[in-house]
């Protein structure tokens, strides 16, 4: 890793080992959200590395909406139970008993608010974690670009860009009230290149659908979906077809799109990314609706 050529990559290890050592060493009930996607593999070993010999001493927290991809699901208990992480999978009943539905376009915004955001704050609320660890970069969407490193959250979750406090180099303000709780983000000035890179050199497993292969989908809005269950709702003239793609970003599969891609290999996939000239989140539907943009969910409590 600190060959010539690596060691902006080594850098940032080490600045985002250091983080978590800190928070752990700060906070009495830290947890690390795990949305199962390329970040939050390279957040798992950092923090693996971080830690080592022993365990990783913080729980995971996965908000399961029931909307996965079936290879992450499988990805998420093979990993965990791999390297005997305390797994905590955590479901807004509220929404499940609902039967709220991801497919229908005037759900999508609800669909969001309830199962993500607000299970995201029942979860954190009901386990009292005053910290939590995100894989969001700066470089994703431009409301991450304003997040700081220790991200503060009031008592009612809620993020407010306009009273961030300052972080001068690498000293960060751990001190909040009862009741009030940090997101930390130790991936903000990793690149989507970086990370890729990284999971590389560090030969770090990561879900199989960010490799291409011919898989079912139809094609909706000029962009192709995935149908990865039967409970997909087929507009009328949509035909299942099968066709080579493969994912930049995983979230719930009926609000995700793929790429036409040829990219099987690691090196495939990084030689794809320098060459894209779109931004890595333009296949996630929740971030096109400017009527609930990510900056709005984020101050509303989203991760």
């Amino acid at each position: 890793m600190k060959e010539k050529g690596f060691i902006h990559l080594s850098q940032l290890e080490s600045e985002s080992i250091s983080i978590m050592r800190e928070v752990v060493s700060e906070f009495e009930n830290p947890v690390m959200l795990y949305s199962i996607g390329k970040d939050s593999s390279v957040m798992l070993h950092l923090a693996k590395k971080a830690f080592y010999p022993g365990k990783i001493p913080f729980p995971l927290l996965h908000i399961d909406t029931g909307w996965k991809f079936r290879d992450m699901y499988k990805f998420r208990d093979y990993i965990t139970k791999k390297i005997q992480s305390e797994l905590i999978v955590f479901i807004n009943n509220k929404g499940k008993n609902q039967n709220i539905n991801p497919f229908l376009k005037q759900n999508s915004s609800k669909y969001t608010e309830i199962m993500k955001t607000e299970g995201l704050k029942k979860a954190i609320t009901n386990y009292k974690f005053d910290a939590a660890f995100g894989g969001a970069r700066r470089d994703e969407e431009k409301s991450r670009s304003k997040e700081r490193i220790y991200s503060f959250r009031d008592s009612l979750h809620k993020w407010d860009p306009k009273k961030q406090r300052p972080e001068l180099w690498n000293i960060y303000n751990s001190q909040i009230k009862p009741g009030e709780s940090i997101r930390v983000f130790p991936l903000s000035n990793w690149t989507e290149i970086d990370i890729w890179k990284y999971i590389y050199l560090e030969n770090i497993e990561i879900v199989p659908l960010y490799f291409a292969k011919k898989r079912p989908t139809i094609k909706r809005n000029n962009e192709l979906l995935m149908v990865d269950d039967n409970r997909i709702l087929l507009d009328k003239n949509e035909k299942i077809k099968k066709r080579m793609i493969r994912f930049r970003t995983l979230g719930c599969w009926p609000l995700t799109y793929a790429i036409k891609s040829t990219a099987n290999t690691l090196l495939d996939v990084i030689n794809e990314t320098l060459i894209l000239n779109t931004s890595e989140r333009t296949g996630r539907v929740i971030d096109h609706d400017i009527s609930n943009s990510m900056e709005l969910k984020k101050k509303q409590g989203y991760f």
